[in-house]
């Protein structure tokens, strides 16, 4: 089953390569959807994909890279929507 994803990460997650591990997760896992920073320090995922794949990424996410500290995740899980081609970094 598809299914889609937005999450908000919170934490200190920008300028430690956060948006780009999201990116290489995502892509090994075939997910479609993007990745960027917001203005407040946080950081939005939009992902879809195979429901076990997303749900294997969310627990990814939740750890981050190395020099990351993730504090807290916004999830809202959506229905699947074919609107993303591959996973970009914005």
């Amino acid at each position: 089953m598809q299914v889609g994803v937005h999450i908000i990460v919170q934490g200190m997650v920008q300028g430690v390569g956060f948006r780009y591990f999201v990116w290489r997760e995502a892509t090994k896992l075939s997910l479609s959807g993007y990745v960027r920073n917001l203005y407040n320090g946080d950081v939005e995922i939009e992902a879809q994909g195979d429901r076990s794949l997303v749900e294997e990424f969310v627990k990814v996410v939740k750890v981050g890279p190395r020099y990351a500290y993730v504090k807290d995740l916004k999830i809202e899980w959506k229905e699947f929507q074919e609107r993303y081609k591959g996973f970009e970094v914005r």
